[in-house]
Order: C-alpha cells, then structure tokens, then sequence
C-alpha cells in the first residue's frame, strides 16, 4: 500500500516538473516521422499563424545570439589555454566547454532581450510541427 503511494506522489511528482513535454508527446515517438524543413518552411508558418509565427520567430533570432555566445567563448577559452598551457587537448577541452558555457551565457542574454520568458516558445515550436504535419498530409 505504502509503495504504491508513494508511486503516485512520484509520477505527479515528475508530471509536473516535466509537463512541458506534453507539447511535443506526439512528436517524441510518431507512427510516421515528419518530413524535413527548410526555412522557407517555417517562414510560411510564420506568415500564416498570427498568434503562434511571431513567437517562433523571435525564437529563432534568439538562436542567434547562443551561437554568437558559443563562437566567442569556444574562441576565448580555447585562445586562453592556448596561451597559458600549450597543451592540445587542454584546448580542445577549453574549446568545447567555452563553446557550451558560451551558447548558455547567449541563450540567457537573448532571454531577456526578446523577453522570451514572457512567450510560450514551447507551444510556438509543436504548434509548428502540427502545421507541418498537417501539411506533409496535405490539408495545410
């Protein structure tokens, strides 16, 4: 009894802490895969969902801003350790850890630029993959 409690208390638990996954559950495992896309794809989608396109484009140019935090601190620690080690692999591993904590250091500075706590992205990306989906079958 006491087992099957706790169970419960576990998956409400995690059903909570993870309910954003409930926008992409039909995506995780689908009968059929979705076909590929292009951006000429997604900036249809754009023009034609006007609640949902100017989120995932605002999405997408946050993107931006993680990729520049990723070149500059993959390029500043690996230059870094380069210059105080001369060691291969410690710049090889300076490069990859500047590149993650640079992408994160991005993604937060583009958070709070575009304000992206105030959208909801997550939904933005699955209604996305319905269009597609919906469109791969031919009724978009």
């Amino acid at each position: 009894m006491g087992e099957s409690g706790e169970q419960s208390f576990f998956k409400e638990f995690v059903g909570q802490r993870f309910s954003f996954l409930q926008n992409y559950s039909r995506f995780i495992k689908p009968d059929k895969p979705l076909p590929s896309w292009s951006s000429s794809d997604v900036n249809e989608f754009i023009a034609s969902d006007p609640v949902h396109g100017p989120t995932l484009k605002t999405t997408r140019e946050a993107v931006n801003f993680a990729i520049t935090g990723s070149i500059l601190g993959a390029a500043s620690t690996a230059g870094i350790s380069w210059k105080y080690s001369k060691s291969v692999h410690g710049t090889g591993l300076a490069l990859a850890a500047g590149a993650v904590f640079g992408w994160t250091f991005g993604h937060e500075v583009a958070n709070h630029w575009f304000q992206l706590y105030r959208l909801d992205t997550a939904a933005a990306q699955g209604k996305f993959m319905e269009w597609l989906e919906r469109k791969a079958q031919g009724r978009a």
